[in-house]
C-alpha cells in the first residue's frame, strides 16, 4: 500500500506548464526555417520570434547546461522534461558575442527568472534568424505535449505556451 506513495515517481509532478520565455510572436515548430527543428529531430516544442532580447525561465527547474557559446541553455523540470532553449538560428558561430548569461549550471530557477540577454540587432546581422525554439529533448519520456497557443503575441513569464505531461 505504501510502496507507491514513497516511490520517486509519486514525488514527480505529472503535468507542468511552460510560460512564454520571451515576449514576441509564437511560431509552430514545423514553421521554423531549419529542418533540425522543423522536422523535430531534437524533439517537439514551439518557437517564439522575439520582440525583445530578454530571455526568462519558462518553468521552475534546474539549469542543466549553459552552452559555452551562450546561444542555448537547457533546463530540467519537476516532471523530468528536459528543455532546450536555442536563441536564434546559426548563432553558434557568434561565439557568445552579443549574449549575456545570467545563470550557471546547477542553479535552480523559477518562472520569470532572467536566463540570457541577447543583442537582437547583432543576431539579425550575423545569424540566419532571431527565432527562439524551445524543445523538449526527451519527448519520448513524455505522455503528452499540449500547445494551447499556436500563433499570436505572447508576453514573457505570463502566457502559457506548452503543457507537458510525463508518462
Amino acid at each position: 500500500m505504501f510502496k507507491n506513495m514513497f516511490s520517486k515517481k509519486a514525488e514527480l509532478t505529472k503535468t507542468i506548464e511552460l510560460k512564454a520565455f520571451v515576449t514576441g510572436n509564437v511560431m509552430k515548430i514545423e514553421d521554423i526555417p531549419d529542418p533540425v527543428f522543423a522536422e523535430k529531430m531534437m524533439g517537439d516544442g514551439i518557437a517564439i520570434v522575439p520582440a525583445e532580447g530578454s530571455i526568462f525561465s519558462p518553468v521552475n527547474g534546474d539549469i542543466m547546461h549553459v552552452f559555452p557559446t551562450k546561444h542555448a541553455i537547457s533546463i530540467k523540470t519537476a516532471n523530468g522534461a528536459e528543455l532546450l532553449i536555442h536563441i536564434g538560428l546559426e548563432t553558434v558561430s557568434m561565439n557568445g558575442e552579443g549574449f549575456t548569461v545570467h545563470v550557471t549550471e546547477g542553479k535552480t530557477v523559477k518562472v520569470g527568472d532572467a536566463l540570457i540577454t541577447v543583442d537582437l540587432d547583432m543576431v539579425k546581422k550575423r545569424a540566419k534568424s532571431t527565432v527562439i525554439p524551445i524543445i523538449i529533448t526527451n519527448t519520448s519520456d513524455m505522455l503528452n505535449i499540449d500547445k494551447p497557443i499556436l500563433s499570436g503575441k505572447v508576453t514573457a513569464a505570463n502566457d502559457t505556451i506548452l503543457a507537458i505531461t510525463a508518462k
